[in-house]
């Protein structure tokens, strides 16, 4: 025979009722943890007893869920009622307002300001985030230095190879300097030798008594032969 149907009404009896309350609770959260991971599917699911004990599970985090499940509730609300949206927005802007006047707050009090209404334990905490906000600037500061050291470091020895190439660059052309003066030396030398040599070739000829000789003859200029003969004439003079 199969089972009878069950009743679904509130059990009497406190035993049977936290016996079924153990076996349905243990049965509907083994349900929660099959479905979460045969369709991938973000679940949370929470008990209170009789007595006010939480039984509790979810697949990722129950706050996650929770708030997942929150914004898709304002969400709806959105869809189905227009004036919620003027709601959602006027509590969004108190929350943003509210943290802007926390981070002032916290800024006038990382300035040493209203310092007034902070307890002993509230300095040392605002002492300690200042000490590792200061070691936080210091390390930066300290890396930024090392940087620009290297950097320099880069830039003196890119300058020293750059002024070692110039140096090898001047040699050289102070190298082929020199050698185009030596040739300019040889061919004078060479051009006088052979103005020696055209010189005496001249001589020899002169002293040769087979051929020609040519006889070189220096003389006044005719102008003054002239002007010398002209006067003899008007003085009368014979000149043998």
């Amino acid at each position: 025979m199969g089972r009878g149907k069950i009743v679904i009404r509130r059990i009497d009896n406190s035993t049977s009722r936290q016996v079924t309350f153990s076996k349905r609770r243990s049965g509907l959260l083994k349900k929660a943890k099959e479905l979460a991971i045969l369709c991938d599917a973000e679940v949370g699911v929470m008990i209170f007893s009789n007595t006010g004990r939480l039984y509790d599970f979810s697949s990722s985090s129950m706050k996650s869920v929770i708030d997942r499940y929150n914004k898709m509730k304002e969400e709806y609300q959105l869809t189905a009622d227009p004036t919620s949206e003027i709601k959602l927005w006027q509590r969004e802007a108190a929350i943003l307002r509210q943290q802007l006047e926390s981070l002032q707050e916290n800024h006038r009090q990382m300035m040493g300001e209203d310092l007034s209404g902070l307890s002993i334990k509230d300095l040392q905490n605002l002492e300690t985030q200042l000490e590792m906000s200061l070691r936080g600037v210091r390390s930066k500061k300290d890396n930024l230095l090392v940087d620009e050291v290297q950097e320099i470091n880069q830039k003196n020895n890119l300058l020293q190879h750059e002024n070692l190439e110039l140096y090898k660059k001047v040699n050289l052309i102070r190298q082929e300097n020199m050698e185009l003066q030596k040739k300019l030396n040889g061919t004078r030398e060479v051009t006088g030798t052979n103005r020696n040599s055209f010189l005496t070739n001249c001589l020899d000829i002169g002293d040769d008594t087979s051929g020609p000789v040519v006889c070189l003859q220096l003389c006044q200029p005719q102008q003054q032969g002239n002007e010398a003969t002209e006067r003899t004439a008007k003085l009368g003079l014979h000149l043998p």
